[in-house]
């Protein structure tokens, strides 16, 4: 019986664990969650969604306290086309973030950093330019390009000098997104090093529907190999969403997948940025608690917690301190659904918006709890405490469960007598 172990990943002329931890933001796949993947010589994925406010936490810089003032005369404004990025600050954060990062890193494996298109940041194409332009700058290993199709994406940082030299990688949901993206990046003699595919059981957006349950990543997979094969591309397929277990890790290297991403078991861990409250909500959450909506933003639909406080909450768009989401007009359509509840209750001192969020202030503030579709057994990975808490593992733990771990089991860790304070 093969464990994940027996198989390696190869990117360039190196071979790593094929274990890769994803991105999640804000500041959920921390710098530590993503150290510890590469200590253990896998790959981890740090975020820069909201990465001034991350550096701010981590820095002590003031980026989001000073674009607050600097906008702080609209904010009673309806119309936020005003709110802009200073792109030197937005380059100085992410350098800051990724630099730190990548020189506390030790062991064989990657770090890489997830950048997802959809922070539009009120000017599309030169934010992203920025963001990707800096981490390469920090000395990212390499930058998966996640949450839209990234058509142009490659282009844009086509003049770097690192641009052939760090990983670069595209997540997709179907054969037809491959298609577009390999189509265009084509006529830049440049090919992606490795890509993930995304499955329906992922956390958080999906690239898929509502009709997301009529999908499977075992069968995505094999349409993407059969592609791959008929156009005679060697580039390491990434299987991701919904690996709970080692076994189910295997099932998809043993079909030729150079290795997985996963996610959810290690929202649980101390190396995580979730605060330990909501990581026992993790813990507690049945099946019927979770749920796939639309009211992210982006357009997307969103695997989270159905308790989520995001959820129905009136507050305020916060866009002259963050204002990830605005698109290249200055809109968003929490601001639409949020002004449209204001002008139908003039009276109330609280409004309540239920088909949209405020996504920026709730992953802030750590109160939008995305997850994956197997949260609901994540009680099973640990210990129920005397208290009634549940146990909290470590990322080394986990990791080298799905390492090692076979016949679907999962190692339970040792028990401690109380939670941690």
């Amino acid at each position: 019986m093969k464990r994940v172990d027996d198989f390696r990943l190869r990117l360039g002329n190196k071979e790593y664990v094929p274990i890769m931890i994803g991105g999640m933001g804000v500041d959920i796949s921390t710098s530590e969650l993503a150290l510890e993947a590469a200590r253990l010589g896998g790959i981890g994925h740090i975020s820069d969604a909201m990465v001034q406010d991350v550096s701010d936490r981590k820095f002590d810089t003031t980026f989001v306290k000073d674009k607050t003032k600097t906008y702080k005369f609209n904010i009673n404004n309806m119309d936020k086309a005003v709110v802009q990025f200073d792109l030197e600050r937005l380059a100085e954060a992410t350098r800051l973030h990724v630099g730190a990062t990548m020189a506390a890193k030790k062991g064989d494996g990657l770090i890489f950093v997830n950048c997802m298109e959809k922070l539009t940041m009120n000017s599309p194409k030169e934010t992203l330019r920025t963001r990707l332009s800096a981490a390469l700058d920090a000395g990212i290993d390499g930058i998966t390009m996640s949450a839209g199709l990234h058509l142009g994406s490659f282009a844009l940082i086509e003049d770097h000098p690192r641009f052939r030299d760090a990983y670069l990688g595209i997540i997709v949901s179907s054969v037809r997104a491959l298609q577009l993206f390999l189509r265009k990046v084509s006529k830049l003699n440049r090919l992606p090093d490795y890509i993930i595919v995304e499955g329906p059981l992922a956390g958080g957006h999906l690239g898929f529907g509502l009709d997301w349950a009529e999908y499977d990543l075992h069968t995505i997979m094999d349409e993407i190999h059969a592609f791959m094969r008929a156009e005679n591309l060697d580039i390491p397929l990434i299987a991701a969403g919904g690996i709970f277990t080692g076994s189910d890790a295997v099932s998809f290297l043993e079909k030729g997948a150079g290795g997985v991403q996963v996610a959810t078991r290690f929202t649980v861990t101390h190396e995580c940025g979730l605060p330990d409250n909501v990581k026992q909500e993790y813990y507690k959450a049945s099946e019927e608690d979770i749920i796939v909506n639309g009211v992210s933003p982006t357009g997307y639909p969103m695997r989270m917690l159905k308790n989520t406080p995001a959820i129905g909450s009136g507050i305020r768009p916060g866009c002259e301190s963050y204002g990830y989401l605005l698109d290249a007009t200055g809109n968003c359509s929490y601001i639409n659904s949020y002004n449209r509840e204001v002008m139908a209750n003039p009276d109330a001192r609280q409004v309540v918006v239920m088909d949209k969020t405020c996504l920026c202030t709730h992953m802030r503030n750590f109160n939008c709890w995305t997850c994956g579709h197997y949260t609901y057994r994540l009680k099973d990975t640990t210990h129920k405490l005397a208290d009634g808490s549940y146990q909290i593992l470590s990322a080394e733990h986990v990791f080298k469960d799905y390492q090692f771990s076979v016949d679907n089991q999962v190692a339970l860790p040792e028990k401690q007598e109380a939670a941690l304070a």
